[in-house]
């Protein structure tokens, strides 16, 4: 993907190589809805592909490719320039322009190869999407390409501006073009899913003035954020690439949504999900705080009302994931939406309460105390598998994941020596968010509920629960907390990144959080860009396996802000600034994870080869290690500073901060 052209519209994104093509192989092709609506999609001018003289990409929704025929070479200079405009919003409008520069008249044949699989996008993702030959209907200027299996009915319809002659699964339009004329061709693809067509609107007027239909535009979403105002250009252009990632990644589950939320990233996760919402829209709260009502919205529309072992869904469990592609309507995956994950239940009720807090907004608080109390009877009842206090899970599903926590990779939850644990599983970090979950809502329930008795209840289990976490996690020939219990109640021993969303929580005891940050911030676990999800020592450390060595940008400031509450603040400010100087050699865009080598040894972040760029909670990094660095806080409504600046840092200021119903500098 590092060299694909990415253009998307939240849910709807079309990935294409720099000439806008697919050529229908890998997964590169424009996606609707979970389901690739065109894998095909290729520009031929005199039956050779065109030679890309310049991409211009002025926003993360439009492109202008710039571009002269393949035969130019060295003396050779074409007088027939092409040019593509294309533009992903509700639908994909494209332009495509040929100018004749002589004083003579040329001629010239554009073919456009189309097809469409139809492909689920869980099948493109596992490399198994078999060809899905589409029905074909040609009238007129349009081009129908239609799928059915049982229930599942998609369809794509490519709309020109002059009717094409269409043979096999290619338009061909024959130009004639006069000494120094131009000719254009409009097209417009519209995708049908559920039986509603979506695409490009009537009378849109083409490149600059066609948008996806977002509550706020680009330019607003941006000018509504704080101004931030820093000697440092490299925090500038992070901060701004930042917003704009989220902005892009912004979409709406029906339109009938006053705000948006934040889908989890490009290219495979361009939908709900609960753990990934919920922890982008906390890193957002002072920056962009619609994104938190949204996700809070929209997660409590969908919290589990029954019990249904195949989706791994119990009543008041806030979901993991929500598709709508072929596999889930035919009932081969559970993503309809799919419960599990144990943590965004209680993260849920974390985001609640720090939502109140910076907006101040108790309506929103008092529509979903249902939903909270729903998550608490939950997080006491199903989600506790065997009554012990602690949260621990196991997948019900056939296809349900193995680990439900946010490393859900199969081999996660490994002992110091490399082997396996068994299940079920009771991560620690789970914990962690569970006591920090009761703590809040008794917050919210003494003030806003006006439920004294439950406010009491929360705080006397909260209590139990951090003395019963210290006496079971803490492991003390090691110096640190354990990564989970397995099913057999075993400590398991590994030191990974963990630890650090526990400080994060506040459920470790003030006596142990210098030995925890110590564990933190030693070579083998700080790698001098950010916190490995593993300890160089331990035998499972790979630093290119997806949990198990690599540097998570999310994992590392959520660490940071842990370390601030225990006023660690000056590793604090060193993990936050180590974060946003490895954005620098991504393009101020971090990606989803890299690698964990370590600094000194490589002086720039390594890949991580298959890590999603845009995604939600990278994106969202750079605003939190910001509020570390400076200390942010909202108190009695109003935003409030204690700064921590790294060495040479300058002045950092924020101008106009969200906080209740005002706007605040600091």
């Amino acid at each position: 993907m590092l060299d694909d052209l990415v253009l998307l519209d939240g849910s709807t994104f079309f990935l294409s190589d720099r000439a806008g093509d697919a050529t229908g192989e890998g997964e590169r092709g424009f996606y609707f809805a979970d389901v690739r609506h065109l894998s095909r999609w290729r520009l031929l001018v005199d039956g050779r592909p065109i030679r890309v003289l310049t991409l211009q990409q002025p926003d993360y929704y439009s492109a202008r490719i710039f571009a002269t025929l393949d035969e130019a070479r060295v003396g050779v200079n074409p007088v027939v320039s092409v040019q593509r405009d294309r533009i992903v919003a509700d639908g994909l409008h494209e332009d495509v322009t040929l100018q004749n520069h002589s004083n003579e008249a040329q001629t010239a044949t554009v073919d456009l190869h189309f097809d469409a699989d139809f492909a689920d996008i869980f099948e493109v993702k596992d490399s198994v999407a078999a060809t899905h030959p589409p029905h074909i209907r040609v009238e007129g200027s349009e081009v129908t390409l239609h799928y059915e299996e049982g229930d599942f009915r998609r369809a794509t319809r490519v709309s020109f501006t002059e009717p094409p002659t269409v043979v096999g699964n290619a338009a061909r339009f024959e130009v004639r073009l006069g000494p120094r004329e131009l000719w254009n061709l409009c097209i417009d693809v519209y995708c049908t899913a559920d039986g509603v067509e979506r695409g490009p609107r009537a009378g849109h007027g083409g490149f600059g003035q066609l948008h996806p239909q977002m509550p706020l535009s680009l330019e607003q979403w941006l000018a509504d954020a704080p101004a931030l105002e820093c000697d440092q250009e490299n925090f500038h252009r992070t901060y701004r690439q930042s917003l704009i990632d989220l902005a892009a990644l912004r979409f709406r589950p029906t339109a009938e949504m006053a705000w948006s939320l934040p889908a989890a990233g490009l290219p495979w996760f361009m939908t709900l999900f609960g753990r990934d919402s919920l922890i982008t829209a906390y890193q957002a709260l002072p920056f962009q705080p619609h994104l938190a009502a949204a996700t809070l919205a929209t997660l409590a529309e969908w919290q589990s009302t029954i019990d249904d072992p195949f989706r791994d869904a119990e009543p008041g469990k806030i979901l993991h994931e929500l598709r709508r592609g072929k596999l889930v309507a035919r009932g081969i995956v559970p993503h309809s939406p799919y419960y599990g994950t144990h943590d965004a239940t209680p993260l849920f009720l974390v985001l609640l309460d720090e939502y109140e807090r910076w907006t101040g907004d108790t309506d929103l608080v008092r529509e979903l105390e249902a939903a909270a109390r729903a998550a608490l009877a939950w997080i006491d009842g199903p989600g506790d598998l065997d009554g012990d206090g602690f949260l621990e899970y196991r997948t019900r599903s056939a296809r349900g994941l193995e680990n439900q926590c946010w490393k859900d990779s199969w081999n996660s939850i490994l002992f110091a020596d490399g082997s396996d644990s068994t299940l079920p599983r009771a991560t620690c970090e789970i914990q962690g968010y569970v006591y920090d979950a009761k703590m809040r809502t008794a917050r919210l329930a003494r003030t806003i509920w006006d439920d004294d008795a439950l406010a009491d209840r929360l705080e006397r289990e909260a209590a139990e629960l951090k003395r019963r976490f210290r006496d079971a996690f803490w492991i003390a020939e090691r110096g640190h907390f354990a990564l989970a219990l397995d099913g057999d109640k075993r400590q398991v021993d590994a030191l990974t990144s963990n630890i650090g969303h526990l400080l994060w929580s506040g459920i470790v005891d003030d006596d142990l959080a210098a030995a925890t940050v110590a564990s933190l911030m030693e070579p083998e676990m700080f790698s001098g860009w950010g916190i490995r999800t593993m300890s160089t020592r331990d035998a499972g450390y790979n630093p290119i396996e997806y949990h198990n060595g690599t540097v998570w940008p999310h994992d590392t400031v959520l660490i940071a802000e842990g370390l601030r509450r225990y006023g660690f603040r000056r590793q604090a400010t060193q993990l936050a600034s180590a974060i946003v100087d490895a954005a620098t050699h991504f393009d101020h865009r971090l990606p989803e994870v890299f690698a964990g080598y370590d600094r000194a040894a490589t002086t720039v972040p390594v890949e991580y080869p298959t890590a999603s760029k845009p995604q939600a909670w990278a994106a969202g990094s750079p605003l939190l290690a910001l509020r570390t660095m400076l200390g942010l806080d909202i108190v009695d409504g109003n935003p409030r500073v204690d700064p921590v600046l790294p060495e040479g840092c300058g002045l950092l200021r924020l101008h106009g901060v969200h906080g209740h119903r005002k706007r605040v500098d600091t």
